[in-house]
């Protein structure tokens, strides 16, 4: 059929649009409109006929013309005319017209055209249409184009700075509109700044920064990655090194929220190298580790793409058309359109439609003639094909549904699960498996507050989240009392006697004042009842339970066992470290992995079977082979073996205020370097009582405690968030330098044994007998003085220590040293104690000046790197984290003794297995309390058993492996290593100045010297003899 000036094909077409002759009117209009040697007027009446055809929107015409790329390249190179502006500018409106009024779905068929168009070879007419024709598809079929945006985005960026300015302009329009189809809200507000940058390179590292400060939480498909891409390579071959930083964290956040690798693989061969090369070559090690972590996510990304099991998701259109064959055979469809809805089909699902936009564009292209069930049916069999893989629901129960829907969790500025689906029955029971800072807890308290996108709300679903913390400021109200205070029991109007029943069924009625005990005295066992009683009392659909286990001893974790079982009607999930708690008592796995949630209906060996890799949860070792350090101890003056005690308790007792009984009693202890101690026994027995007299926390009604003075000693204790929940606004590293910014452990400061009660602080304003020498006849001058405060000096005299006092009234020259034994008469034991940690610690800071380097490198030995230690605040941090930044402060000065009360909470398998590699290369002392035997047993040949007697109070039981004991006890005390010398926080290097010893005639000569300077009435001190030169004049 031969297109004619008057439009006469057009009509006739019309008429007549028979696949047959609509190819052949696209046919003649390509062979002849590009024709110079043709008339003007009939180019110009070809070109007004293309726009005539397509806009009579008939899908045999539409198909005819949007498929034959040998018209769409006509037109475009009728666009640059030479003999008439008006068949270019015909031309250019018939190419409109095609973008415009095709179906969205194969308006992309122009693009290979159109990209060809663009060569430089090419008249600058025809680019100017090319980039127009690219603007307009942008603006009508945004999905498509998208789609497209990796194959069209280079081109039309090596346009942007022709030196034809019309080109130029046309290509910089064109640029912004494209990436303006990039549907991701993260990007949206950026897209003009990455456009901005594209043209001018210039403002790449301001790009990059912007970048840097956003969350990424949507799915990173195709279309942002061939935007952002071209400017993060700029990025790493810039200068700057915090650019290229920042590149690679970008790099990083990105390619975890990739779900499908194909949309990376085009730019995977020159971001690696790139991001390969800085990781190799910054020079900042902070810098080349982010580098390191980018390119092992794009290698992960490349890994799936080389995996033999990988399913490509772009469309085959020879598959393609044989399903739309067989679903269309029965529809009122003619035959010749099966390759345009194939090309319909293809193009939905390489721009990953979802079925409401298949439905539209099948109906926009059949004029609704073909019937909706049909097209379901096709979508679901193409879905089959390409879509995602639907995890399989191998549940063979009829349970009841209570919980199904799909979300995004982030935490600040961290992603933590994306885009996927939990689906909960009632009655199952589920692990919650994951590392630390993988979202275990996070998942359920954003559950519990209501948080997660399509779950049932409380109204339709009572969900329950139980902890062990306690609320600090209901601290001090009984048990009942404290439950009855829960905004959820006020609104249930649960009375008090159902709340003390509930707390008797769980064993409160075992205590001393049952279940009127206060909360500040509970065990963390207790504590875990407590809160089980409070969701036993709200009748839960859903228990949340985080480490369930946690200070629970073998009988009360059976206790729990048994109960959960019991809850036949409620659904349970768990996070627990306990692998053999969980093996027995769930049902169900939800493990986290890469940002998703994978279900699995068996227990936990059943999951290992299927994935070894993890086994991690069974095994106490490192599976990434790391394993903390801890500073090593220092040597201490008159020490010379490990067995010598560092701290002793003899026939202590301890009473706590409320109760009648002791809570121990009789307890005698020691520790030395040597030693490897297990406490170990039931819930409330006074097993954290009895550490807590050991440190000082507490003071016994009965018996002594003691400690060496040069003793350096961590303490962990039970509820280890106590130790930083005051700042929590701080980053570790923060935390660490403000601990012990003035030399000490401020922490160390605030115990009993150091603080003051009000008849100690009057006893000491007393007056104290002081001998000021002699006067000139000799005779001995002795005055009553009130001592002002322990300056902080300290001597060791033969075999006492001398503290310095400083006396109210007087000035520093009047201060004098002053005997322990004498100042213990009058009521200063707590200040000499205070010195002597003061002492310690400053001993132990000499090892480690306290800069930012030197804490970030310590937070990093016990598993903490820099992101998390000096980059995150506290209140950010998983609790495996919060434990690891209590142990690396507790270690920061080197202490000779480490006291861990249950260490084992919040850690998983792969943090347990790094602290017990640091455990068993330390070479100080080490006390724990712990339910975990398997953790304890691999550590502790010596046990501390506590346990009731007939009488109901507690009492300790040493036990061990006699031959271990006696061997290690006389193992020589190894020094750490010493320094030469070190840099401080200016970048000094100080040397450090070693004590030698005098012998022989040299001891003899500073000897006369002393005792000539003493004659003379001079003050002689320890300082003085190490560093003062004598001499006879």
């Amino acid at each position: 059929m031969c297109a004619g000036p008057n439009g006469d094909a057009v009509k006739a077409l019309a008429q007549e649009p028979t696949t047959r002759k609509a190819e052949a009117f696209a046919a003649d209009i390509a062979a002849r409109v590009a024709d110079v040697a043709i008339d003007v007027p009939e180019r110009l009446a070809l070109a007004q006929d293309v726009t005539a055809a397509i806009t009579l929107k008939v899908a045999t015409i539409e198909s005819a013309l949007i498929r034959d790329a040998t018209l769409h390249g006509a037109l475009l190179q009728a666009c640059s005319d030479k003999k008439s502006p008006e068949v270019g500018e015909a031309a250019l409106e018939a190419l409109l017209a095609l973008a415009k009024s095709t179906n969205d779905f194969v308006a992309g068929e122009l693009v290979p055209s159109v990209l060809n168009a663009l060569d430089p070879k090419e008249r600058w007419q025809t680019q100017v249409a090319a980039a127009k024709t690219l603007t307009k598809l942008s603006a009508c079929a945004p999905q498509v184009t998208s789609s497209l945006l990796t194959t069209i985005l280079p081109v039309v960026t090596s346009m942007v700075n022709d030196a034809k300015q019309e080109v130029a302009d046309a290509a910089r329009e064109a640029l912004s509109a494209l990436c303006h189809t990039i549907d991701n809200r993260d990007v949206e507000p950026f897209i003009d700044s990455m456009v901005a940058a594209t043209v001018d390179h210039e403002q790449t590292d301001e790009c990059v920064q912007k970048l840097a400060s956003t969350t990424f939480v949507q799915t990173v498909t195709a279309a942002p990655l061939a935007l952002i891409s071209p400017i993060l390579l700029l990025g790493f071959r810039s200068r700057a090194t915090a650019t290229k930083r920042l590149s690679a964290v970008i790099v990083n956040n990105m390619s975890k929220l990739v779900e499908d690798p194909e949309d990376a693989a085009p730019f995977l061969p020159n971001l690696m190298p790139a991001v390969e090369k800085a990781s190799d070559q910054i020079s900042d090690p902070e810098a080349r580790a982010v580098c390191g972590k980018a390119f092992e996510q794009l290698k992960s990304i490349d890994d799936r793409l080389k995996d033999a099991s990988f399913k490509s998701r772009r469309a085959d259109f020879a598959a393609v058309k044989a399903v739309v064959a067989k679903h269309l055979a029965s529809a009122p469809v003619d035959e010749t359109l099966f390759d345009y809805y194939a090309i319909i089909v293809c193009a939905a699902v390489n721009a990953k439609c979802q079925d409401y936009d298949f439905e539209e564009a099948f109906k926009a292209a059949s004029k609704s003639t073909i019937d909706i069930k049909t097209v379901r049916a096709l979508y679901a069999d193409i879905e089959k094909m390409y879509g995602d893989e639907e995890q399989e629901d191998d549940d063979d129960d009829t349970a009841d549904v209570l919980a199904d829907c799909q979300f995004t969790l982030a935490y600040g500025s961290k992603v933590l699960l994306h885009n996927t689906k939990l689906k909960l029955k009632r009655g199952h029971k589920y692990a919650l498996l994951g590392g630390n800072d993988s979202g275990k807890s996070s998942l359920m308290r954003a559950i519990a507050n209501e948080q997660v996108e399509g779950f049932p709300p409380a109204t339709e679903l009572r969900t329950v989240f139980v902890e062990a913390d306690i609320i600090g400021e209901l601290s001090d109200l009984p048990c009942v009392d404290y439950i009855l205070a829960d905004p959820r029991i006020k609104e249930a109007g649960i009375t008090e006697q159902v709340v003390e029943k509930m707390l008797l069924n769980v064993g409160f009625g075992e205590m001393q004042n049952g279940a009127r005990n206060l909360v500040t005295f509970l065990s963390g066992g207790w504590r875990m009842k407590l809160a089980l009683a409070r969701a036993m009392c709200l009748n839960a659909d859903i228990l949340l339970m985080d480490e369930p286990t946690n200070h629970l001893d073998v009988m009360n974790v059976k206790w729990v066992e048994e109960y959960l079982k019991s809850l036949t009607d409620v659904t349970a999930v768990l996070v627990s470290h306990d692998s053999g708690f969980i093996d027995r008592v769930c049902n169900n796995i939800i493990s986290i992995e890469n940002l998703k949630l994978k279900q699995f209906s068996g227990n936990l060996t059943q999951f290992v079977e299927k994935n070894p890799k993890a086994k991690s949860f069974f095994e106490l070792k490192s599976s990434t082979g790391f394993v903390m350090r801890f500073p090593q101890p220092g040597f201490i003056d008159g020490v010379k073996s490990k067995g010598k005690p560092l701290m002793k308790m003899a026939n202590c007792t301890y009473t706590y205020p409320v109760n009648k009984e002791p809570t121990v009693k009789d307890v005698t202890v020691q520790v030395s370097l040597a030693s490897r101690v297990a406490c170990v026994g039931p819930n409330g027995v006074g097993k954290s009582t009895m550490i807590k007299l050991l440190t000082g926390e507490v003071i016994p009604q009965e018996g002594t405690v003691w400690k060496h003075p040069n003793a350096r000693v961590a303490y962990v204790a039970q509820h280890a968030f106590h130790h930083i929940e005051q700042h929590l606004d701080m980053t570790p590293n923060e935390y660490i330098r403000w601990r012990y910014q003035h030399g000490d452990d401020k922490e160390a400061l605030q115990k009993d044994t150091m603080t003051l009660t009000a008849e100690e602080k009057e006893r000491c304003k007393l007056p104290v007998p002081v001998d000021l020498g002699n006067d000139e006849k000799g005779n001995p001058i002795k005055v009553k003085m009130v001592i002002e405060k322990l300056t902080g000096g300290r001597k060791q005299v033969k075999k006492e220590y001398e503290y310095e006092v400083q006396f109210v009234g007087r000035d520093y020259n009047s201060n004098r040293y002053i005997p322990a034994s004498r100042l213990s008469k009058h009521g200063f034991d707590k200040h000499m104690k205070i010195v002597d940690e003061k002492v310690a610690a400053r001993a132990g800071a000499m090892h480690t000046p306290l800069t930012t380097v030197n804490v970030e490198k310590h937070l990093e030995a016990v598993g903490l790197d820099k992101e998390f230690g000096t980059h995150t605040r506290m209140s950010a941090l998983s609790g495996g984290q919060k434990v690891k930044v209590v142990i690396a402060a507790a270690m920061w000065n080197c202490p000779h003794i480490v006291i861990l009360d249950e260490p084992t909470n919040y850690l998983d398998r792969d943090s347990l297995g790094a602290l017990a590699g640091a455990i068993e290369t330390y070479e100080g002392g080490v006390v724990m309390i712990t339910h975990n035997n398997e953790f304890c047993s691999a550590l502790c040949p010596e046990t501390w058993l506590m346990q009731k007697a007939a009488d109901g109070i507690a009492r300790c039981n040493c036990k061990g492996d006699a031959e271990w004991m006696a061997k290690a006890s006389k193992e020589a005390v190894t020094a750490a290593a010493t320094l030469d010398e070190y840099t401080d926080a200016l970048g000094n290097v100080v040397e450090v100045k070693k004590k030698t010893v005098a012998c022989g005639k040299e001891a003899k000569k500073k000897a006369k010297l002393k005792a000539k300077r003493l004659a003379r009435g001079e003050v002689v001190t320890e300082s003085d003899e190490e560093d003062f030169e004598y001499n006879d004049e």
